[in-house]
């Protein structure tokens, strides 16, 4: 019995023993992660207290129902109050704020967020809606930039990343993440609404909350406008944007991603804040760009007319002479024909998606920010690194479809034997092996680099992030060797070059790497760590995030600096390799499509047939475009119908949309405004696509001119039809 006492003892002491070593252990491996915790973010998460839980009512009276709930939390008088803004934060795109002061009286929404985050990128347009919604009234959106990586606490790094995603609103850089700790935050991005008295209402964490927050903003703006808390007074702002010249005469802002076309001497750069493709050749000589104008958008057709939004991944298919594109913010993948000269949609339709087993064909089915593609050409397949839902996903160019590849979705670092026992973390750059048996992922929120096996699906990690526990995108830093020594920082790019090497834009290191996949040893070829614009030996030189990286032959990479918003380039077969900038020659910023009104052509095409309608003497009013086919004919779908507005004088009457395309039933509806009483010519030009079955299509040019007369004072709103029955040509003779 003593020996049996004895040993349990024994169990005891050693099992107590075993369980403190292994959380030593734990604590050591993940002291990073353990930086973003606090103990107010672990109550709120285990009893619910910033949860999302109250938002979950629907209905007609849910504003209503957030009026009572913010009366009842006042009437208690148990809200939070937010902690002041430590005196020593640096600010963005306002002098420094005071809540007690500068914000009170205002609704005010705190968005914790980090640049890295591909989550926080996504509900930037669910605050732009909010901040144009509620322009005029006592309400403010405030970033608070709570870092993950250590790159992300410099100031001018957010500054580039204010600049980069067009923030416009006041960003306070809480690098030792204060405020997050305080209000028990332990995610991003992660909303905290605060009242006009300084009191949390109500925290929202995750994406998709349009509706939640939109609807607590106006019941706050409700409850606290009844109690006349609310001070109208605006915030004065002075951006970032209008205080960066350099950025209004760069030819490039912030370029993302590069393909060579070694064999026709093109390099191809993904000027992704311009919202265009540049061709240049390999000496940086300009060739010709895609999208002109620099406007979001995703419209297809010819060069001059296509439009992106902020495209990154770019993979070139030699033999039918195509450029793949992920089109980041449209979630779209998009090809560049130029034999045709046109873009086309292949996959997405500018929605987000949440679909994590695809399938579909054509624009039917939905990405989620594609960050980075490359091209099979074997199979004809272009794998595409899906970085806003955490997998890699496969466009068959045979079939149409799109569909994922490997990842289950999660957000971890987990390598397994197929797609389904395998984890990626926004994966950000992906590149083929030559014997096009491997995709090398750049996995930037686990600052690793991946192994994808294209036969199974299974990975391996190669370098960098943490090789025991997957779950853990805390292991970052900057240290070459070999193995599990290895640290990276968000890597954003990654090539496999022509001596089986692996090159590996560490982005938020500043350098670029090179990993030799037998040994597992990393070293650095560029860079000193630090941003910056330095020309000369590479070891030496500096970049800042560079993010691309394409090799062109014999050695020598062509880098997208990204936030240098340059193309550099490094020759390895140099005895002492040197890192310079390409000269851009006849690259210039894109010249924006001028939204105002042409005057009016004194003559029209001979093949273009002319209506005339009176205009009235109206002061406003509608123009309703109704044009229509014969039975047996139909609108064509690939030409798209359109129209442009033209008039004479100038400045004399406004036709709102100045062009545009005409729906699937050859409608669309104007609006006219009468700047001065004086008579004035309207004129709205459109090209009109039709097919009949089984022929080819046809196409009619028709002039709708609208002469109005001098304004009268007891003129009304008028409604103005344009009628036009096309008239199919007939063959002669």
């Amino acid at each position: 019995m003593d020996r049996l006492q004895g040993s349990r003892r024994d169990v005891l002491r050693y099992g107590s023993l075993g369980i403190a070593v292994s959380c030593l252990l734990f604590t050591i491996i993940n002291w990073k992660a353990l930086q973003y915790a606090s103990p107010k973010a672990i109550w709120n998460l285990l009893f619910g207290v910033s949860g999302n839980s109250f938002i979950r009512n629907e209905g007609s009276s849910r504003v209503k129902q957030f009026v009572n709930y913010i009366s009842d939390l006042e009437s208690r008088g148990t809200a939070t109050s937010v902690p002041e803004f430590p005196s020593k934060l640096d600010w963005l795109n306002t002098a420094p704020l005071k809540l007690s002061r500068d914000l009170k009286g205002k609704v005010v929404l705190l968005d914790f967020w980090t640049y890295c985050c591909i989550n926080c990128m996504h509900v930037l347009p669910d605050l732009e809606f909010l901040e144009k919604k509620y322009k005029d009234m006592p309400f403010i959106v405030v970033g608070v930039h709570s870092a993950k990586f250590d790159n992300e606490k410099d100031l001018e790094a957010i500054r580039n990343a204010v600049l980069r995603y067009g923030i416009s609103h006041p960003v306070v850089n809480d690098g030792e993440m204060y405020l997050w700790r305080e209000l028990g935050v332990n995610s991003w991005p992660t909303f905290a609404i605060v009242g006009p008295n300084g009191k949390l209402i109500a925290q929202v964490s995750g994406e998709g909350h349009r509706k939640d927050l939109d609807d607590l903003v106006e019941a706050a703006l409700l409850y606290y406008g009844g109690k006349n808390m609310l001070d109208k007074k605006p915030i004065p702002l002075s951006l970032e944007k209008d205080n960066d010249p350099r950025l209004l005469t760069s030819p490039l802002k912030f370029p993302g991603k590069l393909a060579v076309d070694v064999l026709n001497n093109r390099l191809f750069i993904s000027d992704s804040n311009h919202n265009r493709i540049v061709v240049t050749d390999l000496d940086g000589n300009f060739v010709v760009q895609i999208g002109s104008t620099g406007e979001e958008g995703l419209q297809d057709g010819n060069f001059e007319e296509a439009t992106f939004n902020r495209p990154q991944g770019l993979a070139y298919d030699a033999k039918r002479n195509l450029l793949y594109v992920a089109d980041t913010e449209n979630h779209a993948l998009r090809v560049i024909d130029f034999v045709n000269e046109v873009v086309r949609t292949l996959a997405g339709n500018g929605t987000k998606g949440s679909d994590y087993r695809g399938g579909g064909k054509g624009t039917d089915q939905l990405l989620n920010s594609p960050w980075d593609v490359c091209f099979e050409p074997i199979n004809e397949i272009v794998y595409i690194a899906m970085a806003g839902q955490h997998q890699i996903w496969e466009h068959n160019i045979t079939d149409g479809t799109t569909r994922a590849f490997s990842g289950d979705g999660y957000e971890r670092n987990l390598n397994g034997s197929s797609s389904t026992s395998t984890s990626f973390a926004q994966p950000s750059g992906i590149s083929l092996s030559s014997d096009l048996k491997v995709a090398y992922i750049a996995d930037s929120e686990s600052s690793s680099i991946r192994a994808l096996d294209l036969k199974t699906g299974g990975s391996r990690l190669l370098a960098g992030g943490d090789p025991f526990f997957a779950d853990n995108l805390f292991k970052f830093g900057d240290h070459d060797g070999a193995g599990p020594e290895v640290l990276l920082q968000h890597p954003l790019g990654v090539l496999c070059g022509k001596d089986g090497q692996i090159y590996i834009a560490d982005s938020y290191n500043h350098k670029i790497k090179k990993l030799d996949p037998a040994s597992k040893r990393v070293s650095t070829v560029a860079g000193t760590g630090k941003a910056g614009f330095r020309d000369g030996k590479a070891i030496g030189s500096q970049l800042s995030e560079p993010s691309g990286i394409v090799e062109v032959e014999n050695g020598k990479l062509f880098i997208a600096d990204t936030n240098n918003s340059v193309i550099r380039y490094l020759d390895l077969d140099k005895e002492e390799p040197e890192l310079l900038t390409l000269e851009l020659k006849g690259v210039r910023p894109p010249t924006p499509k001028s939204r105002s009104l042409k005057r009016l052509r004194r003559r029209s095409s001979a093949d273009t047939e002319t209506i005339t309608v009176d205009g009235g003497s109206s002061k406003k009013g509608n123009l309703y475009l109704k044009i229509s086919v014969p039975q047996g004919y139909h609108f064509s779908k690939e030409a798209r119908s359109k129209f442009n507005v033209e008039t004479e004088p100038e400045n004399q009457v406004s036709i709102d949309p100045v062009d545009g395309y005409l729906s699937p039933e050859g409608t669309t509806t104007l609006h006219f405004r009468r700047l001065t009483p004086s008579a004035s010519v309207g004129r709205i030009n459109c090209k009109v696509y039709y097919c009949k079955e089984d022929e080819v299509c046809l196409y009619q040019s028709v002039a709708f001119q609208v002469p109005f007369r001098e304004v009268t004072s007891d003129s009304s709103l008028s409604d103005i039809t344009l009628p036009y029955l096309v008239k199919p040509k007939t063959s002669s003779g």
